[in-house]
């Protein structure tokens, strides 16, 4: 076995294919749900589930530590992968301000305290941080604030840690996918209808018709996205090269970075402007 290696958010998406993928590399996985069926093909497939492992919840937190330190039994904790996120999206100006302070706490400031709670182990075997991050953390889009504010906190979270734990052996990895068939993103799609619905008359002139689009656009690109498999394989890579970068970029997040570099930041602004006008 590699060790062990704790996965939040494993219901679905990437972080169940990541859990999986680990379990079959050989690793001892904890894999943290909130509802009790979210892990049932997870321990099919002989994965220990912590359940409940909301990461809002210093509790939950503490217990899953409990669980994990003595599951191992003296063995070592490899690695933790910080998955367990949510997307809300809308116009700013527009936003329920608790929402825009929600996505940060289930984004942001939880996978702080995942770390923080977990770290003991980590100095102990000299394991990894894994941060799953996004493209939206180096690339600003329209209509993702708070998904995107999170991002960019966690990148910045991400580097002052690698730093900061530089001289414990301690890597800290951020993975950046782009566009991922994931369920995250249907329930964005069907939450920008609510966000639509919810404007005031006057808020819907003003962006009615793009948020409409930005809709259809998120739909369309969950369609084509990449499978979560291909973020869980940088995972892998992430916990196991030798070097780890400190970022793994994810399917189209390299088109949507290069563009980024080469256009001049105006001309990018626009170019995101007619994709939702």
């Amino acid at each position: 076995m590699e060790g062990g290696v704790l996965v939040t958010g494993a219901s679905t998406g990437i972080g169940e294919a990541t859990a999986l993928r680990l379990q079959k590399a050989g690793f001892r996985v904890f894999a943290g749900v909130r509802k009790p069926e979210d892990g049932d093909r997870l321990r099919a497939a002989g994965v220990t589930v912590i359940q409940p492992l909301d990461v809002t919840k210093r509790e939950d937190i503490e217990a899953a530590v409990g669980t994990v330190q003595q599951a191992l039994d003296g063995g070592q904790l490899r690695g933790i992968v910080n998955n367990a996120g949510i997307g809300i999206g809308g116009p700013l100006e527009a936003l329920d301000l608790d929402d825009f302070r929600r996505t940060l706490e289930v984004n942001t400031t939880s996978q702080l305290a995942v770390t923080q709670a977990f770290l003991p182990l980590l100095r102990r075997s000299k394991g990894r941080v894994v941060n799953m991050s996004s493209i939206g953390g180096r690339v600003a889009q329209p209509f993702a604030g708070p998904y995107i504010a999170s991002k960019f906190a966690l990148e910045g979270v991400s580097d002052v840690l690698r730093a900061e734990l530089l001289g414990w052996g301690i890597e800290v990895i951020a993975i950046e996918p782009g566009t991922i068939a994931t369920p995250i993103w249907e329930k964005s799609s069907r939450e920008a209808e609510t966000v639509l619905e919810g404007l005031t008359p006057e808020q819907r002139d003003l962006y009615g018709t793009r948020l409409a689009k930005a809709a259809k656009m998120i739909e369309r690109q969950n369609k084509r996205g990449a499978p979560p498999e291909k973020v869980a394989e940088a995972v892998e890579k992430a916990l196991t090269a030798s070097r780890p970068k400190p970022r793994y970029l994810v399917g189209d997040a390299r088109v949507l970075l290069g563009l980024k570099r080469l256009l001049p930041t105006r001309w990018f602004d626009r170019l995101l402007y007619r994709m939702t006008s």
